[in-house]
C-alpha cells in the first residue's frame, strides 16, 4: 500500500509540474501577411523581424517559451478569443474599440501612420488633398478605420496586405496609401519605392482610432499573463536589451514617447 501510495504520489507531483511547464509556454499569434519590419514569415514557415526579437525577449524576460504562431491578419483577434493562441504581437495599436474585446499588455512601441504617394505627385495627407484620390489601406487595419472617417470624399480601396497596396501604388492603379510610416519607410528604401513613391506626410493623430501604442493582446481577464508580459516590458527597457534590439532595425527610438 505504501508503495501505491508513493507511486501515487509521484504521479501527482509529474502532473503538476506538466502543468506548470505547459502553462509556461505561450502561443503567440503573428500575422502570415508580410508586415516588414515588424514581422515577415519565410518560406520554411519561420517568422523573423524586430518585433518577432521583441516578443522572445520579453518572454525570456518573464521567463516564457514563446511558441510563434501564424495566423491572418483579420483572424489573429478571433484566434485568441477561441483560445487558439495565448497572445497577439502583431503590431496590434492599443485602442478602446479593440479594447471591448481583448485586454492590452503596456505598449512596446508607437509610431506614426503616413501617407505615401507617387513621385511628382501633390497630395497632402488631410482631407481636402486626397478629395477625388484613391487610397489604399490594409483591410481590418486601424488605418482603414481612420481613411473612412476622415477622408469622406476620398475613394479608400482595401487590401489584404500593405504589400498588394503598394505594388498597385507602384502600377499606378491607386494615388497614395496609409500605413505605419515605418512599414512606408521600408518600401521606399526598396528599388521600386525608390523609383516610384515619396512619403507625403503623417496624418493627424486620432488617438480614438489609431490608439495609444502598440501592446500584447490578450483575453479578457488573462491578468497573470498580462501581468507576467509587463513586467517582461518593463525589464528589457530598463537592462538595454530593448535598444539592443532596435538597433538592428531602426536608427532612431521607435517606443515613442
Amino acid at each position: 500500500m505504501k508503495t501505491l501510495s508513493a507511486i501515487a504520489s509521484l504521479g501527482a507531483i509529474a502532473l503538476s509540474l506538466s502543468t506548470v511547464a505547459q502553462a509556461d509556454v505561450v502561443r503567440v499569434g503573428f500575422a502570415s501577411e508580410p508586415y516588414p519590419p515588424f514581422a515577415t514569415l519565410k518560406s520554411d514557415g519561420s517568422v523573423t523581424g524586430w518585433e518577432v526579437d521583441i516578443a522572445n525577449a520579453v518572454c525570456a524576460a518573464a521567463e516564457l517559451e514563446c511558441e510563434i504562431v501564424t495566423s491572418s491578419w483579420d483572424g489573429l483577434i478571433p484566434a485568441l478569443t477561441t483560445r487558439k493562441i495565448d497572445a497577439i504581437a502583431a503590431s496590434l495599436s492599443i485602442t478602446e474599440q479593440r479594447r471591448k474585446v481583448i485586454d492590452f499588455s503596456d505598449k512596446y512601441y508607437q509610431t506614426s501612420a503616413a501617407v505615401m504617394g507617387a513621385k511628382g505627385d501633390e497630395i497632402t495627407p488631410t482631407p481636402e488633398g486626397l478629395a477625388g484620390k484613391t487610397l489604399g489601406v490594409q483591410s481590418a487595419s486601424i488605418h482603414q478605420t481612420y481613411a473612412k472617417r476622415h477622408f469622406p470624399d476620398t475613394r479608400v480601396r482595401e487590401y489584404q496586405t500593405q504589400d498588394e497596396a503598394n505594388q498597385d501604388l507602384f502600377a499606378g492603379r491607386i494615388d497614395a496609401t496609409l500605413a505605419d510610416i515605418l512599414v512606408l519607410d521600408d518600401y521606399l528604401a526598396s528599388d521600386d519605392g525608390e523609383l516610384c513613391c515619396d512619403m507625403k506626410g503623417n496624418v493627424a493623430h486620432d488617438e480614438s482610432i489609431l490608439g495609444s501604442g502598440v501592446g500584447f493582446g490578450v483575453r479578457k481577464g488573462d491578468s497573470e499573463l498580462l501581468e507576467r508580459l509587463n513586467a517582461g516590458i518593463a525589464e528589457i527597457r530598463a537592462s538595454g536589451r530593448y535598444d539592443e534590439i532596435s538597433k538592428q532595425y531602426f536608427d532612431f527610438d521607435i517606443y515613442g514617447d
